[in-house]
């Protein structure tokens, strides 16, 4: 790695777009929808950059593009100072296991016929030199990791709560060692108690394995808990983009004012505090 790369951010998007063609029906001519409109940041190892806004605003279609799923229409996208080519065909391995993503729906990312121990080790499976035992053995330690035990190995997917599934989903995104994490909605869909189980293990994992996250969600309070850096998206555009503090507390946008105004937020961090004082008693 030469100088210029080790100074890099983890992560860069320059001018980022995505284009979607509609077709228009009988007699209409196709529709463009410009889903990302010229999106660009930077987002330092081990920091945690959450992008907030409405459904629709394309704050998923984003995270689709940093993860490889999509391929932007226009700009770039930099790993680590280096340039990644998108393109069919032209995605290296490495970077691959670099960008991990948890999805919204824990369930729907879990094969139902799949026993968790097969979950967790088919990421390892490209990795020819790792024996089966020690695949097994690297996805028994990964268990651990999330909170779950070794007799969850043989278990199916249905067998688990939706906490228990955001665990499973959190450990296999994680099985290749991954820099950059990109969570779609990973709590949105649990309780509030298990909301604040799982945000804390995303806490202990970023500082254990020195993470990078891309934190998609529209829950404010989520957000103000798990934040480094906060960027607000309005019909495809970034229209408010500073650390958490700056954008709380002096919100320079009318959309970002009115999405704060209309949202109710709900006290993560007091919930937190409460399981850690039930933890001790």
């Amino acid at each position: 790695m030469n100088d210029s790369q080790s100074k890099a951010p983890m992560l860069e998007i320059r001018d980022i777009k995505r284009d979607y063609h509609v077709p228009g029906g009988f007699m209409k001519k196709e529709k463009t929808v410009h889903a990302v409109k010229g999106v660009s940041f930077k987002l330092e190892t081990g920091k945690t950059l959450a992008i907030v806004g409405e459904s629709g605003c394309g704050k998923s279609t984003l995270a689709r593009i940093l993860t490889f799923i999509d391929e932007p229409t226009a700009g770039e996208l930099l790993i680590d100072g280096q340039r990644v080519d998108t393109r069919p065909g032209h995605l290296t391995s490495e970077m691959r296991r670099k960008v991990q993503i948890v999805f919204q729906n824990p369930y729907g990312s879990l094969n139902p016929r799949q026993k968790i121990g097969d979950v967790l080790g088919e990421p390892l499976a490209i990795n020819t030199s790792l024996s089966s035992a020690e695949r097994r053995d690297r996805a028994m330690e990964m268990l651990v990791k999330v909170g779950l035990g070794p007799e969850h190995y043989n278990r199916y997917p249905h067998m688990f709560s939706g906490g228990q599934r955001q665990r499973i989903a959190i450990a296999r995104a994680l099985m290749l060692n991954p820099k950059l994490l990109v969570l779609d909605e990973p709590v949105s869909a649990l309780d509030l108690s298990v909301q604040a189980q799982v945000l804390n293990l995303l806490t202990d994992l970023q500082e254990e394995f020195g993470l990078t996250y891309v934190f998609i969600s529209h829950d404010l309070s989520v957000v103000r808990y798990l934040a480094d850096e906060v960027m607000v998206m309005y019909f495809g555009e970034a229209v408010e983009y500073g650390s958490r503090e700056e954008v709380f507390s002096n919100p320079r946008h009318e959309y970002t004012r009115t999405l704060f105004a209309a949202t109710p937020r709900a006290d993560v961090a007091s919930i937190r505090a409460r399981l850690a004082k039930k933890a001790v008693g």
